[in-house]
């Protein structure tokens, strides 16, 4: 997959876990979302990714068109793609959560090739949040 990013912020482990947790992301989850993040976006607010099958995925958590922000034929989050570009994360985690509550953390390609199963505390460690 190719990432394209423009100049979008880029967040730290630490910054990511603390505006996260700002967002109403549980604790106990946090070194799994920056892993997760880490391994989908590269902590960039503005990076996309243009699929085999034409979709784009869009942001930190690189959320798919095809499903979850329009354009798109579904648009389950009531988004634009844009909107999950922002440096200002809300709407990209409101997102995000609306698909973790669907799907789990299996619905990101990057979290389970990098994330599940293995020890994540680096992602948390000497962060306050």
């Amino acid at each position: 997959a190719l990432v394209a990013v423009a100049l979008g912020k880029r967040f730290s482990f630490c910054s990511l876990a603390k505006e996260l947790r700002r967002h109403g992301i549980p604790r106990r989850q946090i070194a799994n979302w920056v892993c997760l993040v880490n391994s989908e976006s590269g902590m960039n607010t503005k990076a996309t990714n243009r699929n085999r099958n034409g979709s784009t995925d869009y942001g930190l958590f690189q959320i798919n068109n095809g499903y979850w922000c329009s354009p798109g034929r579904h648009n389950i989050c009531r988004v634009k793609c844009k909107a999950l570009l922002s440096n200002d994360i809300s709407a990209a985690v409101k997102c995000a959560k609306r698909i973790h509550r669907s799907s789990g953390f299996n619905a990101w390609y990057g979290w389970k090739a990098k994330c599940r199963g293995r020890n994540l505390s680096r992602y948390v460690r000497g962060c306050r949040y």
